[in-house]
């Protein structure tokens, strides 16, 4: 084989990685949803609850059984921990992850990365921990990140600044696996305050769980009536979802290996297809485009900042 036969044939592939669910679903509609994913083409899952500790329809019992399915069905488990840690209580959650073995860990937040450093435990940096040096990576590294998940807002020139791609002989250090997030809707702030429940005139303490009734966030528009933003409880995310799926040359050169999609209640299977033709058996990437902008996502898609631009920016 040679030519762009073979280029094709020894290009590394990516590994998708679907990331945990954001927002809030049933127990019924979780194990559905990763009954189906265990036939898709994608290699690895993250699981656990990372928004809100008053969302209690999957224990970590009830993860780590689930895990055991996904992984026998030939997925790369890891299990995350909650971003915003207020309590005594949510510590003791993350301690409770990092004593079972079963799963790779994912940091996310810094306390975490504490816990699992202290027992000596490979992890998974979040793309919640602000890295944005090399300096800073190696540190953490120095902790036991095995992984880099990327801050959604860096854009994919600046990754083999902080991460040298594997090929680069210059390197100070050698380098760990760099993921993006390459589909779904940007993770921006997270806060004390629950916003779907004051939304909802309630308070945060007898919020009903309303955000129960958004399976996909609740979208927010300027008065102009433009999507801007969604509210996932005490998370605000993007309107639009960021979407990669024709940045692959873009992404092999920032030394990327694993791309992260983020889950939607409809029609995520078609994304995950789409993906794995596009990147990694070289399917039309314009025509996969096409096909995902055809979905019409409430908010549009954007690619703003992983192309040095404004966030939400949608251009080729």
């Amino acid at each position: 084989m040679t030519g762009l036969g073979a280029e094709i044939a020894h290009r590394p592939r990516f590994t998708l990685t679907v990331g945990p669910v954001l927002p809030y679903w049933t127990r019924a509609t979780l194990l559905d949803f990763y009954q189906e994913l265990a036939d898709s083409p994608a290699g690895a899952v993250v699981l656990g609850e990372q928004v809100c500790a008053r969302r209690r329809e999957m224990r970590i019992d009830d993860w780590l059984s689930l895990a055991a399915e996904l992984r026998q069905a030939g997925k790369e488990v890891a299990l995350a921990t909650q971003v915003l840690v207020e309590s005594e209580a949510d510590l003791r959650a993350i301690r409770r992850i990092a004593e079972q073995r079963e799963c790779v860990v994912e940091a996310s937040d810094t306390s975490a990365v504490g816990v699992f450093a202290a027992a000596g435990l490979p992890f998974v940096l979040g793309p919640h921990i602000n890295i944005y040096s090399a300096a800073a990576l190696r540190e953490h590294v120095r902790c036991g990140a095995m992984r880099w998940v990327a801050p959604a807002e860096l854009p994919l020139a600046s990754l083999p600044l902080i991460n040298p791609p594997v090929n680069d002989a210059a390197a100070a250090a050698p380098p760990i696996a760099t993921e993006v997030l390459a589909f779904g809707r940007l993770p921006l702030a997270y806060s004390a305050r629950c916003f779907t429940a004051r939304h909802h005139r309630l308070r945060k303490d007898s919020c009903e769980f309303r955000c129960a009734g958004d399976a996909d966030s609740l979208l927010l528009s300027t008065t102009d009536g433009v999507p801007f933003l969604a509210l996932n409880g005490i998370q605000t995310l993007s309107a639009a979802r960021q979407c990669l799926i024709d940045e692959g040359a873009a992404l092999r050169d920032a030394g990327v290996t694993r791309l992260r999609l983020s889950p939607t209640a409809h029609r995520f299977g078609e994304v995950i297809e789409l993906f794995d033709q596009a990147m990694n058996h070289d399917a039309d990437a314009a025509g996969a485009r096409a096909a995902i902008e055809a979905m019409a996502w409430p908010g549009g898609l954007a690619n703003g900042y992983a192309t040095g631009r404004s966030g939400m920016d949608w251009s080729h």
